[in-house]
């Protein structure tokens, strides 16, 4: 097993358990961007895909772990576009009738 390949992976991961709880709480897509989370859910699959094909060990299931984290991330940056997609059309001034 790589040691620093899984300290790496601890080290990315230690930080999404708490920008899945900020995106979760606050219900805002501010500060996250769905594209850099999706490259690095294809990283992660990228590093998946080799300890399946060439280096099977330990270190899969941290990337799995990781993977999952980011996807979650994700899911909720998908959640929280609706609901500021929603929160802005109920306060949009609407038109005036015409006469």
């Amino acid at each position: 097993m790589s040691w620093l390949e899984a300290l790496m992976l601890l080290c990315f991961g230690a930080a999404w358990p708490f920008s899945i709880v900020r995106s979760w709480k606050s219900r805002s897509t501010q500060g996250k961007s769905l594209f850099f989370l999706l490259v690095l859910i294809l990283g992660y699959l990228a590093g998946i895909a080799n300890k399946l094909l060439y280096h099977f060990d330990a270190v899969l299931f941290l990337y799995l772990l990781n993977v999952l984290m980011v996807s979650a991330d994700a899911v909720l940056w998908l959640r929280n576009r609706r609901y500021e997609t929603a929160h802005a059309s109920q306060t949009s001034p609407e038109k005036a009738p015409t006469h």
